[in-house]
């Protein structure tokens, strides 16, 4: 009887939990949500509306030229940065004072000032150096406005990525210098094959969200006559007077932007799949 009584006690369904009550935060909540859903709906409406065949025909090329001015300006002025950033790094950590200065010094002008007027800096300001940029043989670089945006933009993204890898590196654990030297490696050979790796890892979603911010924020191109997808878009506009040009670059930024994180998304995980285990 005792058993039997047990089956049935154990057979019993699990409690229903109660609803949540409808407090001022849940409801604020879903009204936002239904805010932002039906302004999705009526963008997607107005654009259906305002669909001009002519204007796609005429702009849209010029639209998928300027986004791959954008995409290519960021791609290398993020690996030039990755490689400027690296010895930035190791400066920063490095005990001799003079180097360690010298680094901060580059680190903290860059990251504390705004990339607009880096830019302007050296597309307008080196302007003025002309004569004595001419006889050293740079002028030819930086008259260009393409050039100085990748130069305003490498050392701007080289100063971010720098703290990212430093702040990875010191991350690591002691124990692991310890553990690679009780096993007869070097400083160097630990640097490379055990903490380095490590660091990259810790960095890999930080430097996902420095170039999200690259993206975004190589809009300003356009202030120096390149026409990159912000650019392209300005002049559609001054033709146009559509305010619509603005919405598709918009919505162009946002696939980026969503395809990099979903991208990065899959590297981390299959980077850290043996984590999980």
């Amino acid at each position: 009887m005792n058993g039997a009584a047990e089956g049935l006690v154990a057979a019993q369904p699990a409690p229903v939990p109660p609803p949540k009550p409808w407090t001022r935060s849940r409801i604020a909540g879903y009204l936002l949500m239904a805010f932002w859903i039906a302004a999705t709906a009526g963008l997607v409406v107005y654009l259906y509306l305002a669909w001009d065949l002519d204007k796609i025909e005429r702009y849209g090329p010029k639209f998928l030229s300027g986004l791959y001015v954008t995409l290519t300006l960021v791609g290398v002025s993020i690996v030039i940065g990755a490689v400027i950033s690296f010895p930035v790094a190791l400066g920063r950590m490095s005990k001799n004072i003079i180097i360690n200065r010298l680094a901060f010094a580059y680190v903290y002008i860059f990251r504390g000032t705004p990339l607009i007027a880096q830019l302007f800096l050296i597309y307008y300001g080196l302007g003025s150096f002309r004569q004595q940029l001419e006889a050293v043989g740079l002028w030819v670089f930086f008259r260009d406005a393409w050039n100085c945006a990748l130069f305003a933009f490498s050392l701007n993204t080289a100063a971010y990525q720098a703290e990212i890898l430093r702040g990875a590196i010191e991350s690591v654990p002691r124990g692991q210098w310890e553990g690679a030297e009780a096993l007869g490696l070097n400083r160097i050979h630990t640097f490379w094959k055990v903490i380095l790796p490590q660091a990259l890892i810790v960095a890999l979603r930080p430097y996902g969200n420095e170039i999200i911010l690259m993206i975004k924020g190589s809009a300003i191109v356009a202030l120096v006559t390149v026409f990159d997808l912000m650019g392209e878009t300005r002049r559609a506009f001054s033709r146009t007077y559509d305010f619509q040009a603005y919405i598709w670059a918009a919505v162009f930024y946002f696939v980026m932007v969503e395809a990099l994180r979903n991208v990065w998304n899959r590297l981390e995980a299959r980077l850290t799949r043996h984590l999980l285990r």
